[in-house]
């Protein structure tokens, strides 16, 4: 499932880090801690790889 939006995508880059244990979870806040908690590794990291080219800032 790729992101929507590039803010989404960013909130999906920020959880799969903490999921690699790469940055604090309790540094995750709003939609990244709640990815972070729905979402598996392997979702978070579809989400975030995802070309950003063409994407709006926010989803609309």
């Amino acid at each position: 499932m790729p992101a929507k939006s590039k803010d989404q995508q960013k909130a999906a880059g920020a959880a799969l880090s903490a999921k690699r244990g790469e940055t604090k979870v309790s540094e995750l806040k709003g939609a990244s801690k709640e990815m972070y908690d729905s979402m598996s590794e392997s979702e978070l990291e579809d989400m975030a790889s995802a070309k950003r080219k063409g994407k709006p800032e926010k989803k609309g």
